[in-house]
């Protein structure tokens, strides 16, 4: 017997959605943009699930009364939304994406890693500790900022600093987009600071480096200890990886919240627009340089100069995003030039299994 997929679409010659109790579907993160991918029929045969976890062996996906690992396939990220084909679950298909987190893999492999799809907001933690690091907390921003996602910097163990608004100050200096918050992670500042952003059908993302309490907060927004912690090394502030994969838990009021494991190495790639938002005055500036190629050392007419000489810039950041916008020119070419050569691999095998089959 099929289920009736009805009430998860949007009624037929109508833009409007009437008040109705939120469904199944719904509380997972279920909504229009999803919707509009498919119909009732379709979703008859093949009914939406989300992507929860992805471990070596499959997709753990959930949907209405549905609760399974599905064999690997589908090309999916934990917060990824398939349509179930139950009769062969490898062939389940991907839906756009809202939104979508990447990296360049880590090490010499020059391949894209997903790290999640689909979220509204990402809270990006650090502590106030030895762990800040203004450079990588600009490397999470760039990333959100290029996702089209909420980010919201996180600042926790302020408790154990002597000047925790030093810390703040600082970050608040890499964007006036992005709000920052001081919390402890142990009382009951995460449900009541967080409130604003995890509200029912919402999905939230904690990134950050290992140690820095984004299991604490995780575990303290479901009001449950689902998610592993561990204690951080005295000697350099640094945390012992306690989550080892990307899993999606859901509050009692229908907020997703995904845990990551620390990332040691945030390689961006393609996120061009992302670190422009992030440094958009020293953009602004470069605009104005007299030559189109300025590299913005020594050639005359250069209005980053200028203002380095007028003290309008900090010469530090500057640095950085020299740095993160050369890392990214040579990964997404990297990565370019890794797709042209598979290409060819490709054309190669399949010219040569013609030929064998003749």
């Amino acid at each position: 017997m099929k289920r009736d997929y009805s009430k998860f679409l949007p009624p037929a010659g109508s833009s409007e959605i009437p008040k109705r109790e939120t469904s199944p579907l719904e509380r997972l993160g279920w909504r229009p943009f999803f919707s509009q991918q498919t119909d009732v029929d379709a979703a008859a045969d093949a009914p939406p699930v989300r992507v929860a976890e992805v471990h070596r062996t499959g997709l753990r996906v959930l949907g209405e009364n549905l609760d399974t690992l599905i064999p690997p396939g589908p090309d999916a990220t934990v917060g990824d939304w398939l349509l179930y084909d139950p009769q062969k679950p490898s062939n389940s298909k991907v839906l756009e994406r809202r939104s979508v987190f990447e990296r360049r893999a880590p090490g010499s492999d020059r391949k894209r890693q997903l790290i999640a799809a689909n979220v509204d907001t990402v809270f990006i933690v650090s502590s106030c500790n030895k762990d800040f690091n203004i450079a990588r907390l600009e490397r999470y921003v760039a990333l959100a900022f290029e996702a089209e996602v909420t980010p919201v910097i996180l600042l926790t163990k302020a408790d154990l600093c002597d000047d925790p608004h030093a810390y703040v100050k600082a970050a608040s200096t890499i964007s006036n987009r992005v709000l920052v918050e001081v919390l402890n992670a142990l009382s009951e500042d995460p449900i009541a600071k967080l409130a604003p952003w995890c509200k029912s059908g919402q999905t939230v993302a904690f990134l950050g480096s290992s140690g820095v309490g984004k299991s604490t907060l995780v575990n303290a927004l479901l009001q449950e200890g689902v998610a592993d912690t561990a204690a951080i090394r005295e000697d350099d502030s640094k945390g012992r990886h306690t989550t080892t994969r990307r899993q999606l838990h859901f509050t009692p009021n229908g907020c997703a919240v995904l845990d990551t494991p620390g990332m040691r190495e945030l390689q961006l790639t393609d996120v061009e627009a992302g670190i422009a938002d992030v440094f958009a005055d020293i953009v602004a500036l470069a605009r104005r340089c007299r030559f189109s190629d300025c590299r913005h050392e020594t050639e005359p007419g250069c209005a980053i100069q200028g203002a380095l000489e007028r003290s309008e810039i900090d010469p530090d950041r500057l640095a950085r995003w020299k740095k993160l916008a050369a890392e990214e020119r040579f990964n997404a070419s990297t990565l370019a030039e890794r797709k042209t050569v598979d290409k060819s691999l490709r054309k190669m095998i399949n010219a040569i299994q013609r030929k064998n089959r003749k």
